[in-house]
């Protein structure tokens, strides 16, 4: 299967000057918005009464969700975005870390009102959820700083590395689609490697039991910045929106999209990504259920 190389906008450098951690744990504030609670589907029962029961990603992935300095709270663009639907619809707040797997099957079974796991629009997701756009969505290969890949932009490219990809994330699906190009072409295909936890990661990378780690492309930019340690050096071959993820049909979404509008014209959302070093994947307005990634 082949993916054409699209003409994405440049890799979003994040300055470790600009992000205070410790100042972004506080919260930002947020204002009811009137206009959004009227949009809460008549009827519709939190999981909660009176709080959204949002789940988030258990794993530290900065800058989207990590811990605090006190190893318990959970920060990050992804809590923040949950903050400013929560506080727009006049509800109390309850986050839930969850791994990636689980999300599915939480949102279908009714445990969260909500996921913000760094989910991206795609037409299979469609059949089951609804979606409403916050962020762009770029994905990024990343490697050692001490490596002498220069760009990764083709199959090729990845033909014989070890990439590390997340389990049943799109991804994977552009690492698997690309090893059957590999394959045709009489190249030998990449070897994804399944981590579930940011540390493991950078051992991997670091250690050189890995070649590259392919994911969030605002991660991986952190990342660089933070630590200098790893280098992005391309970007994904597919773009996408990020979005609110709920229930199909159980018409919240619309509630949660006219908060995002609420606060895009407030400038709150604005807020939360320049603290996050996100401002290049800004959306100018939410959007329910564009057209997705399709393969």
């Amino acid at each position: 299967m082949k993916y054409g190389f699209l003409a994405l906008l440049g890799v979003v450098s994040v300055s470790q000057a600009s992000i205070d951690l410790k100042a972004n744990e506080q919260p930002l504030p947020v204002a009811v918005d009137q206009a959004a609670i009227a949009r809460i589907p008549q009827g519709y029962k939190f999981v909660e009464p009176g709080t959204l029961t949002v789940a988030i990603s258990a794993l530290n992935s900065p800058p989207l969700a990590m811990l605090a300095s006190d190893n318990r709270t959970r920060i990050g663009s992804d809590p923040d975005i949950a903050r400013l639907l929560a506080g727009s619809l006049g509800l109390k707040l309850k986050l839930v870390p969850t791994a990636w797997e689980d999300w599915p099957l939480g949102i279908s079974s009714g445990r969260y009102d909500v996921a913000l796991v760094n989910i991206a629009v795609t037409e299979q997701r469609k059949e089951k959820f609804d979606f409403a756009t916050y962020r762009v969505d770029s994905l990024a290969f990343s490697v050692k700083s001490t490596r002498d890949v220069q760009t990764i932009k083709t199959a090729e490219d990845l033909a014989g590395k070890k990439v590390i990809v997340g389990s049943g994330t799109n991804q994977e699906r552009i690492l698997l689609g690309w090893n059957e190009e590999n394959k045709q072409a009489g190249r030998e295909p990449a070897l994804p490697v399944y981590l579930t936890d940011d540390a493991s990661g950078n051992l991997y990378i670091q250690s050189g039991r890995a070649d590259v780690f392919f994911g969030p492309q605002s991660v991986s930019a952190y990342k660089a910045a933070l630590t200098g340690k790893t280098r992005v050096v391309g970007l994904g071959p597919k773009k996408a929106y990020v979005a609110t993820t709920t229930k199909k049909g159980n018409e919240l979404v619309y509630a949660l999209q006219a908060a995002l509008d609420g606060a895009i014209q407030r400038g709150e959302y604005q807020q939360v990504l320049a603290r996050w070093g996100e401002q290049g994947e800004g959306v100018a307005q939410s959007e329910v259920n564009p057209p997705g990634i399709t393969y």
